[in-house]
């Protein structure tokens, strides 16, 4: 033992120089050792010399406060208990070296000693468990005892090798377990596992993938194990960072394990972030209550992320005594603070107490108080206290209170505390779940269940539903429901499943299990089944009032318009529109404005759906009227002698018109009769959406390809006639029509096919109402203008000079022409 000493206090001394370790200290007739990373990092590289640390981490500052507040708390009588604790940074190394100081009893690496009945008779720590594992092989040469408050390897279990060593936290064996059963939960069939290269991580991926391995329904698609230095971020690390961001890319995985140390996660998730790698995360306990991690700005950009970490409570009356900053207390961790380490020194003596309370955490600090408890039940048991005296005096050997140690079986407030036989404590899992907020750059963390310690999970069903409707993925969707859910019909993913009226969500357990009806979902809390709420445009609806509107203004125009046109019937403005063929045209044109009513509300039948296939008909009879005016036009200013008596024969306009029409009449009514649009229900999570389906898809097209045709005729035909001699410019103004229906329904068309919900139906009606307000500003307005305002014009005279001027112009004369 002495020259093992010796050759430690040699080897460390001449390591660190003269640099000393920041430490606390308070004396006592029983010493209680600390080791803490108070810093994350250190100075170390490849090449010798002395080690600094870096990185302060607040949270590892309270929780030492936590140690020195509980201690306090122990009251033996005429004992005193002290401390003395170490910043390891959480390095192996300067670990080892405040471990061999603690044990010489005096913070002086010259001293060589290590008396067998030393003062320090117990150590709390350390927090990560490779550091645990080097601290453990040395405090067991004195058989002195060592309780982590977070270090999980389940190769500390192991008594042969660690015999002193016993923790407040559980295994990873046991958190391994809990993660595959979460896998199992939320039906993942694919996963990627992401270690690191040290104690803690090694162990976790290669029992996750054991465990994996084990269940044939789940693959591990790959496992990467993180280089040691990974956290030093340098152009390896960025290398090896930019390789694992890829391949999780091109993978098809549904959930990423990291588990790992925080510091290693938080290079992940950052990049992870600024790469914009959305996946879903499984956080094992190092990292899953990271506020730093947590609060990072975006984190909603990686994704979702479930976490396991240990049972939370609060440490009783540590807030308020963080408020009172600390009652006057004095120690150099809490100095070292105040002068270096300062949060928040621009706000007020009140906003920095509350802003220093904030990083208070409520599960690796309530397990350092459940150490210090544990300490205080052994010192009771074995010097056999009560609240006046205690029958033995403090000098007794390790052994003897490692012994005590590991038979308490004591509550702490509400929890049990007691060690089986590897100096593991019998206790389970909370499973957490990050939640992001639209408004806030970061994400809080909640509870939504617990993992215990026999292997069961178990998750309220009302957020079980919520976070299996974010989480289940599309790569292998499933045809079996997780238990509480039912599969509705063949093809449909887990997502859609019918949630269950339930209390509490416990996989494989599903026989109190009281189905919704398919016009039902459940509560929030799933303790009823609700209606469904039916969605349709009602009338009352902005949009339907707006429809309403415009619909109603072109009923009255075109009443308007067919009253003047009726009275000026014999003049030449009227007979520029076609002269009695106008009111069929106006007709077609009143029916397509009322037909825009038939898109309202919820259709119940199958006459509330024949809004469609009668605006075919009503629109090819307006263009056949218009069809005929071309014709019309055309013929009656050309003086070609040599055009065929059979071109002449197609100025017949109700003969055209009738058969044009009617081509599209055979169209629609057959498609009223064979398969027509029918009133459809179309069920969503709380509502069912009302609207007309349209199944055939060909006759749907055929009406506008027709139509569309004739559109195109149209506007070729009064495009070549643009030229002619026409006071009213009846050519150029039908051209005008035909391109802005033509540019509405090519635009109409892919926007109605690709839409979807109660909006779907007003569109329909807009298209239509756009169309005919096309038609009735473009080509009949303007001759109600001439009739109203410019009566000279709406004289054969005028039609007369104007020919005449247009022909002198061309240097041709009518009359001579004729002769």
């Amino acid at each position: 033992m002495f020259l093992m000493g010796l050759f430690f206090m040699s080897v460390f001394h001449s390591s660190f120089g003269e640099n000393s370790l920041l430490h606390a200290y308070y004396h006592g007739d029983i010493i209680i050792g600390g080791l803490f990373p108070i810093h994350l990092k250190t100075n170390r590289t490849n090449t010798s010399g002395p080690l600094s640390c870096s990185d302060y981490d607040v949270q590892m500052f309270l929780r030492s406060q936590v140690m020195i507040y509980a201690i306090r708390e122990i009251k033996l009588p005429n004992i005193t208990i002290g401390y003395d604790i170490y910043d390891t940074c959480g390095d192996v190394s300067l670990a080892v070296r405040a471990t061999l100081e603690l044990l010489n009893n005096q913070s002086d690496p010259q001293s060589c000693l290590l008396p067998s009945e030393a003062q320090m008779k117990v150590v709390i720590g350390e927090r990560y468990s490779e550091v645990s594992i080097a601290v453990a092989r040395i405090v067991a040469l004195s058989s002195v005892a060592q309780i982590s408050y977070a270090s999980t390897s389940k190769f500390l279990s192991d008594r042969f090798k660690f015999p002193t060593f016993l923790r407040t936290v559980p295994s990873d064996k046991y958190q391994t377990r809990g993660i595959v059963e979460l896998v199992k939960t939320f039906l993942w069939q694919t996963v990627i596992i992401v270690g690191s290269d040290d104690e803690y991580g090694l162990f976790g991926s290669d029992s996750l993938e054991d465990t994996f391995s084990q269940d044939t329904n789940i693959c591990v698609e790959f496992v990467q194990i993180l280089s040691a230095d990974f956290m030093t971020n340098n152009s390896q690390t960025q290398t090896e960072l930019t390789e694992l961001l890829e391949k999780i890319k091109n993978s098809s995985a549904e959930a990423i394990i990291l588990f790992t140390k925080d510091t290693n996660a938080e290079i992940i998730l950052e990049a992870a972030i600024r790469h914009k790698v959305n996946r879903t995360w499984i956080a094992s306990d190092a990292w899953s209550s990271s506020p730093k991690i947590s609060a990072m700005p975006d984190i909603k950009l990686a994704g979702e992320v479930f976490g396991f970490i240990f049972k939370q409570k609060e440490v009783p009356g540590f807030k308020d005594h963080v408020m009172s900053m600390f009652n006057g207390t004095e120690n150099a961790l809490l100095k070292d603070y105040l002068t270096q380490n300062p949060l928040c020194s621009n706000q007020s003596v009140e906003g920095r107490k509350k802003c220093l309370a904030s990083y208070i955490d409520q599960d690796e600090s309530y397990r350092i108080y459940l150490a210090v408890q544990v300490i205080g039940e052994g010192l009771r048991r074995l010097l056999k206290c009560d609240t006046h005296q205690c029958e033995h005096s403090s000098k007794f050997t390790a052994s003897e209170l490692l012994s005590e140690i590991q038979r308490v079986n004591f509550n702490v407030n509400t929890t049990h505390v007691s060690f089986n036989s590897d100096g593991d404590p019998r206790m389970g899992y909370d499973i957490v779940y990050w939640i992001k907020s639209e408004f806030k750059q970061g994400a809080k963390i909640e509870t939504i269940g617990e993992y215990s310690p026999d292997g069961k999970i178990t998750v309220p069903l009302y957020l079980f539903k919520n976070l299996i409707n974010d989480t289940v993925s599309a790569y292998n969707c499933s045809k079996t429901c997780a238990a509480g859910y039912e599969f509705q019909s063949e093809g449909k993913c887990c997502r859609s499943c019918v949630a269950c009226v339930i209390g509490e969500f416990s996989p494989g357990n599903s026989s109190d299990c009281k189905p919704c009806s398919e016009r039902q979902y459940s509560s929030e809390r799933l303790d009823q089944c609700l209606n469904k709420t039916d969605e349709f445009l009602p009338w009352l609806d902005p949009f339907s009032i707006i429809l309403c509107s415009l619909a109603a203004t072109g009923i009255i125009i075109t009443v308007v318009f067919a009253v003047l046109f009726a009275i000026n019937l014999g003049t030449p403005a009227v007979k520029a529109v076609g002269g009695y063929m106008c009111f069929l045209e106006l007709l077609s044109l009143l029916a397509g404005f009322c037909l825009t009513f038939t898109f309202l509300d919820r259709p119940t039948q199958n006459l509330n759906c024949v809004g469609v296939p009668l605006f075919g008909i009503v629109f090819t009879l307006c263009i056949s009227c218009i069809l005929a005016n071309l014709f019309q036009i055309l013929l009656g200013f050309n003086f070609d002698l040599t055009i065929g008596p059979w071109i002449k024969k197609l100025n017949q306009p109700l003969v055209l018109v009738t058969v044009v029409s009617g081509i599209q009449v055979a169209v629609s009514v057959s498609w009223l009769i064979v398969n027509p649009p029918t009133p459809q229900e179309t069920q969503g999570g709380t509502t069912i959406l009302h609207q007309c389906e349209m199944t055939s898809f060909g006759y749907f097209s055929a009406m506008l390809v027709y139509n569309g045709c004739l559109a195109l005729i149209c506007f070729l035909l009064a495009f070549k006639g643009r030229r002619l001699p026409d006071l009213y410019k009846n050519a150029s103004l039908i051209t005008i029509s035909m391109l802005l229906f033509m540019v509405m329904w090519i635009i109409f068309l892919p926007l109605y096919l690709t839409m979807s919900g109660k909006y779907k139906p007003a569109v329909e009606g807009a298209a239509i109402l756009t169309s005919c307000f096309s038609i009735l500003f473009s080509h009949l307005a303007p001759k109600c203008f001439i009739i109203l305002f410019r009566k000279e014009l709406n004289q054969e005279s005028a039609i007369t000079e104007y020919i005449r001027k247009h022909y002198e112009r061309k240097g041709i004369s009518v009359i001579g022409t004729q002769h």
